[in-house]
Parts: structure tokens; sequence; C-alpha cells
């Protein structure tokens, strides 16, 4: 379905795969009306722990601060996308959900209005994580990003409850744990699928450029997991930015939203 608005064209519900055994993944795009030529496209990731969520921002906890709309009124499509859940398939399939959605907006991008060599991903928590992922793993495929934005992703799961914040009450390494859920097994008992799964244990120089941005009081995923991947990244020649945001816990809880959104598109328009 396509509607238009007066500052954007919407795409619902677009089919960007077709996989046995599972549901249809679907993703929305909305374009800049009235776009002289083709635009900068943002892949939005959403949250949840790789377990539930939804792509509809506007819809979320996300809608006071308007990323899609901020990111339209900066010249970006914005494409928000679905990835198969933990309790519907294992890990790589959402890593490979999310190339899929950034490969068939390729092959799309004429009939979208869209600049093929200008997509982004941008994520928030496990969202993050996989827009890490495309940044990190996707270099030289059709499925590559010119940049991604990750708030406050895992980035490394054996080392998730070794940094875990004080006050956290989260057991990660317990088999019914988000990370672990995500690799089939407790992250103790699988420390090589949790290696694979993680960011940090693809770090080189040929990763596309990332801006990580975290709380200091994050009780669900420990900031020390983007300190750690921003120094692996620089530390083997790759371009990245750190923005740690004093006192805010996960999904910026004690910050304003709005500064963070607007952090990122300055990244994100500086190499889009």
């Amino acid at each position: 379905m396509t509607a238009a608005g007066r500052d954007r064209t919407v795409h619902r519900d677009l089919c960007f795969a077709e996989i046995e055994g599972y549901r249809p993944l679907l993703l929305d795009l909305s374009v800049p009306a009235d776009a002289p030529g083709p635009v900068p496209l943002l892949v939005w990731i959403h949250g949840g722990g790789w377990r539930f969520g939804s792509p509809r921002v506007g819809e979320s906890w996300l809608g006071v601060a308007d990323p899609v709309g901020a990111a339209l009124g900066c010249g970006f499509a914005v494409a928000t996308v679905q990835y198969r859940f933990s309790g519907e398939a294992r890990w790589p399939a959402q890593r490979d959900d999310v190339a899929a959605a950034v490969r068939w907006l390729r092959q799309h991008a004429a009939e979208l209005g869209v600049d093929p060599a200008r997509i982004a991903a941008w994520g928030e928590s496990a969202g993050g994580h996989l827009a890490a992922m495309l940044a990190l793993t996707s270099t030289g495929t059709d499925s590559a990003v010119c940049a991604a934005v990750a708030w406050y992703p895992p980035t490394d799961l054996p080392a998730l409850q070794r940094q875990a914040h004080p006050d956290s009450v989260i057991d990660h390494d317990h088999p019914g744990s988000s990370a672990s859920r995500l690799i089939g097994a407790a992250l103790p008992d699988a420390p090589e699928q949790a290696a694979l799964a993680s960011p940090l244990h693809h770090v080189s120089a040929a990763a596309s450029p990332v801006l990580l941005m975290h709380g200091t009081r994050d009780l669900t995923i420990p900031h020390q997991q983007s300190v750690r991947l921003a120094g692996a990244l620089k530390d083997a020649g790759a371009e990245c930015e750190l923005v740690l945001v004093e006192g805010a816990d996960h999904c910026f809880a004690g910050a304003d939203l709005r500064e963070m959104v607007a952090t990122s598109l300055r990244f994100l328009q500086r190499r889009c």
C-alpha cells in the first residue's frame, strides 16, 4: 500500500523476503515528498532483545523524538524493517534478514527513489547490534552499508555478564536470557557461537564508519560493550565515533531523545 502525505510518500508492507517455513518479512518505506532526485536511505532496525518489538517507530516509545520525521526533514528516506525473532530462528537468521532488506532495497532503488550507493543502518539495542553487524560483515557485498549508528548495542556476548552494571538484575548467562536465546544455548556453554554473534569478533579495517551511543548507567547492556568495540575498531584502523551519555539508562532513559536523534543524523549526513 502506498500513501502520500504533505512531507512524505509511504510504502507500507513491502515484502523483501519469503523464507520457506517462516512468515513473509516486510518493511515500510518513507520517502521525502518532491525530492529532486534519488535520496540517501536509512534502514531502521528496532530493538527488543531479538525476541519482540515492532518496526513501527511512531507507535513506540521513540515516537516522542520522531526519528523518522527528523530523518525525512534532513533529506533521508527511511525503511523500517522486520527480522525473525529468536523464538522463530537462531542466529545468524537475524543478521541475514536485515542484510536481505538492504539487498532488496538496493535492487529496487530506482523505482523507490533512493540512492543505492547511499544506504546506511541505524538501530537500537538488539537493532543496534544488527546495525553494527551490517557495518562489520557486509563490506563488499550487495548488502553493504555506507555507515551505521548503533544505540546501546550488545557487542560482545561472552562478556555481557562480566561487564554488567552493579545495579543490574539481569543474568545474561542464564539459558533464558535474550542473548542465550539468540544463539540457542546458555552463553557460557556455547562460547564459539556467542563470539560469532558478537560484533567485537568481526572487527577489521574494512568496516564501514560506525557511531556508537550508550548511556553510562545502562542496566540492561553495559556501556563497556560500546567502549570496547570503539577501541577495537580504532585499533584496527576503522572509523568509529563513541558518544557516552552520562547517567542515561537503557533506551537513553534520563536523557533528551531528540538530541540523540540529532547527533545520529549529523553523523549520517557526513557519510551519506
